[in-house]
């Protein structure tokens, strides 16, 4: 995997895990480790960049992207993560390398 492609630190997330198109579960626990080894304390309203990394078979590296606000995951069909985060209107943006 190569971290250079990131702007920023990010959150590793899997954006399977929406529960909404803009809501995506991050987290079980307060605490997150970002992909510079920073340990993110995450509460309501906590401004997160977030990234899934994907390597296909053919040697296609894809970035996926997004940003937003963590809320309390109170969906009640999803209550194996305390946190999600609302994506911002950017949406999910894909990067290939």
């Amino acid at each position: 995997m190569c971290i250079e492609s990131m702007d920023k630190p990010r959150i590793k997330v899997d954006f399977n895990e929406r529960m909404e198109p803009d809501l995506v579960l991050i987290s079980k626990t307060d605490e997150r480790t970002d992909s510079e080894g920073n340990i993110v304390k995450l509460s309501s309203g906590t401004f997160v960049y977030l990234y899934e990394y994907n390597k296909y078979d053919d040697g296609e590296e894809e970035y996926l992207f997004a940003e937003g606000v963590v809320e309390l995951n109170d969906k009640l069909m999803n209550k194996h993560a305390k946190w999600s985060c609302r994506i911002n209107d950017k949406g999910i943006v894909a990067k290939y390398t």
